[in-house]
């Protein structure tokens, strides 16, 4: 196993875990996409062709819609703490919060989707 397998390995077992911890604390919707993201690394570790990286794909497009509609469904509380700041939107706000890491997965799966039919994973460039 080369050294990204292992490593994606290692960050899909530690998700693993922190899902666990999360449905053990009743945090449900993190724990779901922790499995998901954790899950899918695990599978881009040991599956050997192009599959795992799409699979990767799909599963950080799924957890990233499910980001983006918690998302929704946060932004009248993140209203609220905009208003009481005085109208100041800290920086924790915009990288904190599920809607901006759900377009980063949702792009990131999407990218992650064509670079699984690219020619250096099925390895056409060496002909």
């Amino acid at each position: 196993m080369n050294k990204g397998k292992i490593i994606s390995l290692l960050i899909g077992i530690g998700l693993l875990v922190w899902a666990i911890f999360h449905f053990l604390s009743g945090l449900y919707l993190w724990a779901v996409i922790k499995l998901l993201v954790g899950g899918s690394l695990i599978s881009l570790a040991f599956i050997k062709n192009r599959y795992g990286m799409i699979i990767f794909g799909h599963m950080a497009i799924v957890a990233g819609a499910i980001l983006i509609t918690a998302g929704i469904y946060f932004a009248p509380f993140v209203s609220d703490s905009i208003r009481n700041n005085g109208g100041n939107i800290p920086l924790r706000f915009i990288f904190g919060m599920p809607l901006f890491w759900g377009f980063f997965s949702i792009f990131g799966g999407i990218c992650a989707i064509y670079h699984g039919f690219c020619k250096c994973v099925r390895k056409e460039w060496k002909n």
